[in-house]
Protein backbone atom coordinates (compact mmCIF):
# COMPACT_ATOMS: atom_id res chain seq x y z
CA UNK A 1 0.00 0.00 0.00
CA UNK A 2 2.73 2.42 0.62
CA UNK A 3 5.28 0.89 -2.30
CA UNK A 4 7.40 3.61 -3.91
CA UNK A 5 5.10 3.09 -7.11
CA UNK A 6 1.85 3.57 -5.13
CA UNK A 7 3.31 7.13 -3.41
CA UNK A 8 4.99 8.23 -6.25
CA UNK A 9 1.80 7.38 -8.29
CA UNK A 10 -0.42 9.35 -5.64
CA UNK A 11 2.00 12.09 -5.71
CA UNK A 12 1.28 12.51 -9.66
CA UNK A 13 -2.01 12.01 -9.37
CA UNK A 14 -2.32 14.30 -7.38
CA UNK A 15 -0.81 17.08 -8.99
CA UNK A 16 -2.82 16.42 -12.28
CA UNK A 17 -6.16 15.93 -10.25
CA UNK A 18 -5.62 19.26 -8.93
CA UNK A 19 -3.83 21.28 -11.76
CA UNK A 20 -5.93 20.13 -14.49
CA UNK A 21 -9.14 20.26 -12.37
CA UNK A 22 -8.97 23.82 -12.21
CA UNK A 23 -7.90 23.99 -15.08
CA UNK A 24 -11.29 22.36 -16.74
CA UNK A 25 -13.73 23.32 -13.85
CA UNK A 26 -12.72 26.72 -13.04
CA UNK A 27 -11.32 27.77 -16.62
CA UNK A 28 -12.42 25.79 -19.48
CA UNK A 29 -15.23 25.24 -18.88
CA UNK A 30 -16.53 27.61 -16.49
CA UNK A 31 -18.99 29.67 -18.16
CA UNK A 32 -20.80 26.26 -20.25
CA UNK A 33 -21.27 25.05 -16.63
CA UNK A 34 -22.77 28.85 -15.24
CA UNK A 35 -25.68 28.64 -17.93
CA UNK A 36 -26.50 25.51 -16.98
CA UNK A 37 -26.70 25.90 -13.36
CA UNK A 38 -30.22 25.37 -11.44
CA UNK A 39 -28.91 26.18 -8.09
CA UNK A 40 -25.55 27.01 -7.35
CA UNK A 41 -23.92 26.41 -3.30
CA UNK A 42 -20.13 27.20 -4.26
CA UNK A 43 -18.84 28.92 -2.22
CA UNK A 44 -17.43 32.17 -3.18
CA UNK A 45 -14.22 31.89 -1.63
CA UNK A 46 -12.86 28.22 -2.22
CA UNK A 47 -10.58 26.71 0.28
CA UNK A 48 -7.86 25.61 -1.78
CA UNK A 49 -6.08 23.49 1.40
CA UNK A 50 -8.96 21.46 1.60
CA UNK A 51 -9.47 20.31 -1.96
CA UNK A 52 -5.47 19.82 -2.05
CA UNK A 53 -6.29 17.43 1.04
CA UNK A 54 -9.55 15.53 -0.75
CA UNK A 55 -7.25 15.74 -3.68
CA UNK A 56 -4.65 13.82 -2.20
CA UNK A 57 -6.81 11.15 -0.49
CA UNK A 58 -8.60 10.16 -4.03
CA UNK A 59 -5.15 10.13 -5.69
CA UNK A 60 -3.92 8.44 -3.00
CA UNK A 61 -7.13 5.66 -2.96
CA UNK A 62 -7.18 5.90 -6.84
CA UNK A 63 -3.54 4.31 -7.07
CA UNK A 64 -3.90 1.95 -4.26
CA UNK A 65 -6.69 0.42 -6.13
CA UNK A 66 -5.20 0.56 -9.82
CA UNK A 67 -2.25 -1.11 -8.25
CA UNK A 68 -4.63 -4.18 -7.45
CA UNK A 69 -7.00 -4.06 -10.46
CA UNK A 70 -3.45 -3.80 -12.98
CA UNK A 71 -1.90 -7.21 -11.69
CA UNK A 72 1.27 -6.17 -12.79
CA UNK A 73 -0.20 -4.91 -16.54
CA UNK A 74 1.18 -1.10 -16.22
CA UNK A 75 0.29 0.55 -19.88
CA UNK A 76 -1.20 3.74 -20.68
CA UNK A 77 -3.71 1.90 -22.51
CA UNK A 78 -4.68 -0.09 -18.97
CA UNK A 79 -4.04 3.24 -16.93
CA UNK A 80 -6.92 5.04 -19.05
CA UNK A 81 -9.19 2.57 -19.32
CA UNK A 82 -9.22 2.00 -15.33
CA UNK A 83 -9.83 5.69 -15.64
CA UNK A 84 -12.71 5.53 -17.61
CA UNK A 85 -14.49 3.22 -15.63
CA UNK A 86 -13.62 5.61 -12.39
CA UNK A 87 -15.27 8.37 -14.55
CA UNK A 88 -18.21 6.61 -15.81
CA UNK A 89 -18.62 5.57 -12.18
CA UNK A 90 -18.09 9.36 -11.03
CA UNK A 91 -19.14 10.99 -13.87
CA UNK A 92 -22.47 9.24 -15.03
CA UNK A 93 -23.16 6.90 -12.00
CA UNK A 94 -23.02 9.99 -9.31
CA UNK A 95 -23.51 12.72 -11.00
CA UNK A 96 -26.97 11.57 -12.47
CA UNK A 97 -27.67 10.41 -9.47
CA UNK A 98 -27.16 13.93 -7.73
CA UNK A 99 -28.34 15.18 -10.57
CA UNK A 100 -31.99 13.18 -10.01
CA UNK A 101 -31.83 14.32 -6.57
CA UNK A 102 -29.98 17.80 -6.07
CA UNK A 103 -31.08 19.19 -9.55
CA UNK A 104 -28.06 21.47 -9.46
CA UNK A 105 -27.44 21.60 -13.29
CA UNK A 106 -29.79 21.22 -16.17
CA UNK A 107 -29.57 17.69 -17.92
CA UNK A 108 -27.24 19.06 -20.24
CA UNK A 109 -24.61 20.11 -17.92
CA UNK A 110 -25.25 16.66 -16.19
CA UNK A 111 -24.24 14.76 -19.43
CA UNK A 112 -21.65 16.60 -20.60
CA UNK A 113 -19.83 16.66 -17.12
CA UNK A 114 -20.42 12.78 -17.19
CA UNK A 115 -18.66 12.99 -20.63
CA UNK A 116 -15.74 15.22 -18.83
CA UNK A 117 -15.91 13.40 -15.49
CA UNK A 118 -14.55 10.57 -18.02
CA UNK A 119 -12.20 12.08 -19.63
CA UNK A 120 -10.51 13.79 -16.48
CA UNK A 121 -10.27 10.37 -14.62
CA UNK A 122 -8.97 8.10 -18.15
CA UNK A 123 -5.91 10.94 -18.22
CA UNK A 124 -5.45 10.33 -14.07
CA UNK A 125 -5.38 6.69 -14.70
CA UNK A 126 -2.86 6.96 -17.28
CA UNK A 127 -0.64 9.37 -15.16
CA UNK A 128 -0.80 6.34 -12.38
CA UNK A 129 -0.32 3.80 -14.78
CA UNK A 130 2.42 5.05 -16.29
CA UNK A 131 4.47 6.04 -13.06
CA UNK A 132 3.94 2.23 -12.29
CA UNK A 133 5.23 1.20 -15.33
CA UNK A 134 8.44 3.68 -14.73
CA UNK A 135 8.68 2.30 -11.13
CA UNK A 136 7.41 -1.47 -11.11
CA UNK A 137 10.51 -3.44 -9.78
CA UNK A 138 12.04 -5.47 -12.55
CA UNK A 139 12.54 -9.22 -12.89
Amino acid sequence: MFSKSNLLATLAAFLTMFLLGYSIWEHLLADFFAQHTLKSFLNEDMNMALIGVSNVIAAFALSSVYGKWARGQHSAKEGFQYGVWIGIFMGFGNGLLNHAVMGLMDTTGALVNGVVEVLFYGIIGTVIALVYQKTATKE
